[in-house]
């Protein structure tokens, strides 16, 4: 359905087209289809009415139904990034679960495999060829049609990749889409994808998201996820949720399964996948790409995907999560993979342009005037655990390496290590005011109320009076400084020896330094036996952020 909608707008503003939608009846990947249908407002014969009457030209994305009944020249386009993976077609029942196949029932199901999309068992039924017109989207695909079904070739097409063409035209969108994920402060933005199935990286390596998020500092990368729509009504999106609720509250962005992908291509720094297109895609794009998992068995060895997964790294648990990462990206140059990524499609950017031409020659009706459109990628619309759920910000657990008179900061998500116990070195957990979960208040060393207010004091030093265990209560004033309370660890007099406030503020700072990061230097210099009944300035790292940060006692 996505596919479809990457293609069917090629037939906008043109009054002689009345496009209909139909739902095959075979698959088992039928939920969220009504919804999508019903949300989008389209025009839906029932299977037994599209199947009875007579259309001038019918666009599928999908082979595996009884697509011979339909009485149209049928044009089927490849739902992903070429044709690539191994198996059966979808005329056979399936257990919900993503990827687990029964055995094939359908009466024109065969029992030798193919390429799915360009074998005979997907192309042809009861003799005879299914579409009129098979698009690939690069020549060399004309090859491995000629031998898994050389029938096939008279009605074979290449046009270009029209999602592909989708993604080019998004990347002038960078900024925005970087804005609309959260990552428009100078942090690196990683894109974790997972296709469906027991061999992806969602099946096989599930908890190398929370190692990711566990290892990745906060303010230095933004970790976004996409995952494939079999994986989300496979299982059900309440499932999904319920397995990432943890990763969520530690920062994970999760994309919904309709759309937003293609967006988060066209912003990442970073792709870490399986052999899914969403990964191919962003090696086709020249950005930096990873592999979580690759089973290579499943996949056509002289496919393009299949030989990616030869070519590029594995992300392993040999080493960090950030070292490999950052190790690989030095090495990476944009057409590292384009002996594989240049068979992506031979026409870049002229896709839509292309099938357009094929459409309308096969409804015999002359092209609109206006030159095809192609339309970048909607902006991202991130899904979001709400209060009391999550936190504002989940629980931090902050390092602060260095000296009075300057600090390097690191903050991690403390859910992630939850089941571990422990943490990074020398490390205190800052909680926000908001945190519903009361093990992480009661736990916490420093609690941050983020709203600005103009109590900002009062709320201070009455929390650090009234919270057992506390080191730290600070608040953001409405001016957009913090101002904190807590008691110092070494007061230099016994009119010292009592609860402190002090005012602390960025100076000087890199756009995008959240002011909070200062409570990590205060923290610091109350641990080193620093006078703060003084003034104070610390020279603060954050990443790539740098800031003055500057501690004054409040009167």
């Amino acid at each position: 359905m996505t596919r479809l909608m990457d293609v069917l707008p090629l037939f906008e503003s043109d009054f002689r087209v009345q496009v209909v939608f139909t739902r095959a009846r075979t698959s088992n990947f039928r939920e969220g289809v009504t919804e999508y249908l019903s949300d989008l407002g389209v025009a839906v014969a029932p299977w037994e009415q599209a199947v009875g009457e007579e259309f001038d030209l019918a666009v599928t994305a999908s082979l595996g139904d009884d697509l011979h009944l339909i009485k149209a020249p049928v044009v089927t386009v490849s739902h992903g990034a070429g044709y690539n993976k191994l198996g059966k077609p979808e005329t056979g029942n399936r257990k919900p679960e993503t990827g687990n196949r029964k055995p094939e029932t359908d009466p024109h199901s065969h029992s030798a495999p193919g390429v799915f999309g360009i074998s005979r068992e997907t192309l042809v039924r009861d003799g005879v060829l299914i579409p009129s017109a098979l698009v690939l989207s690069h020549e060399e695909q004309r090859d491995r049609v000629g031998r898994s079904c050389p029938e096939a070739l008279p009605a074979a097409v290449v046009a270009g990749d029209p999602t592909f063409d989708r993604i080019l035209a998004g990347r002038r969108w960078r900024d925005d889409y970087r804005r609309a994920l959260g990552a428009d402060d100078g942090r690196r933005l990683v894109l974790l994808t997972s296709t469906w199935g027991p061999s992806s990286l969602l099946g096989r390596r599930p908890e190398l998201i929370r190692r990711v998020l566990r290892e990745l500092p906060r303010d230095e990368y933004r970790v976004v996820l996409v995952a494939h729509p079999n994986a989300w009504y496979g299982h059900g999106v309440w499932q999904m949720r319920t397995w990432l609720a943890s990763c969520e509250r530690a920062g994970l962005t999760v994309l919904p399964p309709r759309a937003g992908w293609q967006a988060a291509l066209a912003a990442a720094d970073h792709v870490i996948g399986d052999h899914g297109s969403v990964t191919f895609y962003g090696a086709a794009l020249g950005t930096h790409t990873m592999l979580g998992t690759f089973p290579h068995d499943e996949l056509d060895p002289d496919s393009p995907v299949g030989a990616f997964g030869r070519s590029a790294r594995v992300l392993d648990d040999t080493a960090s999560i950030e070292r490999r990462l950052l190790d690989d990206a030095a090495a990476h140059r944009p057409d590292r993979f384009a002996p594989e990524t240049s068979r992506l499609t031979s026409l870049p950017g002229r896709s839509g342009a292309a099938l357009r031409a094929l459409f309308y020659g096969l409804m015999n009706l002359d092209e609109p005037a206006v030159p095809a459109r192609v339309t970048p990628p909607d902006m991202p619309e991130p899904l979001a655990l709400d209060w009391p759920r999550a936190a504002r910000v989940g629980p931090l657990l902050v390092g602060a390496e260095g000296d009075t008179s300057e600090v390097r900061v690191r903050r991690f998500p403390a859910e992630m290590y939850r089941a571990l116990g422990g943490g990074p070195g020398r490390s205190h957990l800052l909680v926000d005011a908001s945190e519903p979960d009361e093990a992480w208040r009661d736990s916490a060393d420093v609690l941050i109320r983020r709203e600005p207010t103009a109590g900002a004091r009062a709320w201070s030093e009455g929390t650090l009076a009234t919270e057992t265990g506390l080191r730290m209560a600070a608040a953001l004033d409405s001016d957009g400084a913090v101002v904190a309370s807590l008691i110092p660890g070494s007061p230099r007099t016994a009119a010292q020896d009592r609860p402190l406030t002090v005012r602390v503020r960025l100076q000087d700072a890199t756009a995008g330094t959240p002011v909070e990061a200062g409570l990590a230097a205060l923290w610091r210099a109350d641990a080193d036996g620093c006078d703060l009944w003084r003034p104070l300035t610390v020279k603060l790292h954050l990443g790539e952020r740098t800031a003055t940060v500057r501690i004054e006692p409040v009167d």
